[in-house]
């Protein structure tokens, strides 16, 4: 008896080490998708004149994912330490629910990678010429001229017309570029020398864009994929568990009955039977009759 108690409490401590193993592991999870969600939202952010409203949700929906999981991950740990099935069913639950959160990312950003080069077709063109207008538009194709080391859209031939020509005898120079396209050089102790980029932004561009929503894309797709991994563990522990714990009852039950410490509860409406001594039995009346039932007797109903 105490061999089998023994191993139902080395089993029940497997079962919650296995859970906190499992839980460590969507920690750790939580962060990273924290992590990469922020960092791809900074990204975004960065270049948000060229970058649509709609592109910042599957970062921010990641972020939204990887504090839940957190949140739950430690709510599984509590329901191992009380041993509570409800607590663990509840845990697979939720990861469920997470799991539909991270499908729905996943898609949203496989969705958005294809429409990453339309966009910044029509963006970056639309900044360029709104470049003297507006002060915001201006600082953003500024950063990302000098950033990326680009000039225009495919190339500085895209800023023909929008800053005026320039009297010089230099072909090169004909197109009126901003500072942000050059380079600047000292070649000497106080000269300067600008060197125009020649390459444009649109290529460096849609790689930035698109691997940030391939990258959201195929992490939230792997995390949901070991998502339903821990799903189907957690409804298999908290099975396990239960079946512990009734074993555990019954072995308890075995070993009361079998020193015989198992109490029935009393039942005062049916007393138990005391035997009377001779000296205690009533004495019978000498004039009263005994009562025979006869067929034609009163019925009691």
């Amino acid at each position: 008896m105490t061999a089998n108690s023994n191993n139902l409490n080395v089993g029940m401590r497997c079962i919650k080490y296995m859970l906190f193993v499992i839980n460590f592991m969507f920690v750790l999870t939580s962060v990273l998708l924290i992590t990469v969600g922020l960092t791809i939202k900074t990204i975004f952010s960065e270049f948000d004149a060229f970058v649509d409203d709609h592109f910042m949700s599957p970062p921010t929906l990641l972020v939204a994912i990887g504090f839940i999981l957190l949140a739950v991950a430690i709510f599984g740990c509590v329901g191992a330490v009380k041993e509570s099935t409800m607590m663990i069913n509840i845990y697979g639950v939720l990861l469920a629910i997470i799991f539909v959160l991270e499908v729905s990312a996943a898609i949203s950003a496989f969705v958005l990678q294809g429409q990453v080069a339309n966009m910044l077709q029509r963006t970056m063109f639309q900044s360029l010429q709104k470049y003297d207008e507006n002060l915001y538009v201006r600082e953003a194709v500024d950063f990302m001229q000098s950033v990326l080391e680009c000039c225009g859209v495919h190339g500085r031939e895209d800023w023909e017309g929008i800053l005026g020509p320039v009297n010089s005898t230099d072909a090169s120079k004909e197109i009126v570029l901003p500072e942000s396209c050059c380079e600047i050089h000292y070649p000497g102790d106080h000269d300067t020398e600008c060197v125009w980029f020649t390459d444009g932004c649109f290529n460096q561009m849609n790689f930035v864009i698109s691997q940030s929503a391939m990258l959201i894309a195929t992490g939230a797709t792997t995390v949901a994929f070991v998502q339903i991994l821990g799903v189907i563990c957690a409804f298999m522990l908290a099975k396990t568990i239960r079946r512990t714990k009734t074993q555990r009852a019954l072995r308890q039950w075995q070993l009361q009955q079998s020193l015989g410490i198992y109490n029935k509860p009393i039942n005062h409406y049916n007393p138990p039977y005391i035997q009377l001594n001779n000296s205690e039995k009533p004495k019978k009346d000498p004039d009263a009759q005994d009562f025979i039932y006869q067929p034609n007797s009163p019925s009691v109903n």
